[in-house]
């Protein structure tokens, strides 16, 4: 096995990280210093150290996570409220989240102290669908779709985005749809808006961007209010699981979160 692959599955830390410590003479290998991350080794006989400690397995873990609105994707924060402020601290050695998902967006979260997993679905070349539930001020006429499907621009100079899917769900005045969102997780609306065009619909994404749902959809006219993020590859979130709880994924589900819907 490969040291850093070794090191990323023992909880040291993110396989870009933990590439950094063995560069950096860290990490001794039966006592010798190596810096070769790719440097094979035996990970039933070899005894490796970080930092002085010896890195021993940990039983790796996979949760899925219901975020709510309102609290940060972080470990600590000194002003607001992070996801692992909902987690038991027992369970949660050596647990990070993968990817983000922004304060105000809610929705399925993935953890885990699997350092290569992350690594293999947040790889961009693995396409992996991310799909939200949105609601936005505004409307999409058949031309705006297709920009959003066949690639737009969300910033001077960026790249076009790639490929996306829409799917339009409900479209009306927003003062018709008000009672189907919770008016908590509605963001800058004033009662002067009650008669403003609202859309709600599906946005499935490949990439990872910063506020890339909202940036998409800002492109086409169109301000976000309410997002959710509701599936990952072919994994939906469990509907069952309330807001702020987790629980293990199953064996079935691993499966999925490599398979687009």
């Amino acid at each position: 096995m490969r040291l850093d692959k070794f090191l990323a599955q023992s909880s040291i830390g993110r396989r870009k990280n933990v590439r950094i410590y063995i560069k950096e003479g860290m990490v001794n290998v039966n006592g010798k210093v190596i810096t070769v991350p790719a440097k094979e080794i035996d990970e039933n006989s070899d005894i490796v150290e970080y930092d002085g400690k010896i890195v021993d397995y940990t039983e790796k873990v996979y949760y899925m996570f219901n975020k709510p609105s309102g609290c940060i994707t972080a470990k600590k924060d000194t002003v607001n409220k992070t996801i692992f402020d909902y987690l038991d601290n027992a369970q949660m050695r050596g647990v990070f989240h993968v990817g983000r998902l922004d304060k105000d967006t809610e929705g399925l979260l993935l953890l885990t102290n699997d350092g290569e997993f992350e690594h293999k679905l947040m790889h961009p070349q693995k396409h992996i669908e991310k799909t939200y539930c949105f609601w936005a001020l505004g409307s999409l006429d058949d031309e705006d779709k297709k920009r959003l499907e066949h690639g737009i621009s969300i910033g001077k100079d960026a790249v076009l985005t790639k490929p996306a899917k829409i799917e339009i769900h409900k479209y009306g005045i927003y003062k018709d749809f008000r009672h189907e969102i919770s008016i908590e997780n509605l963001n800058n609306i004033n009662s002067y808006l009650n008669n403003q065009t609202v859309i709600s619909g599906y946005l499935t994404i490949t990439e990872g961007r910063k506020h890339q749902v909202k940036r998409m959809l800002k492109a086409v006219g169109c301000h976000v209010i309410y997002l959710k993020r509701i599936s990952i590859g072919g994994l939906l979130l469990d509907k069952s699981l309330k807001e702020g709880h987790y629980r293990p994924l199953t064996d079935l589900e691993m499966k999925l979160l490599f398979r687009n819907g």
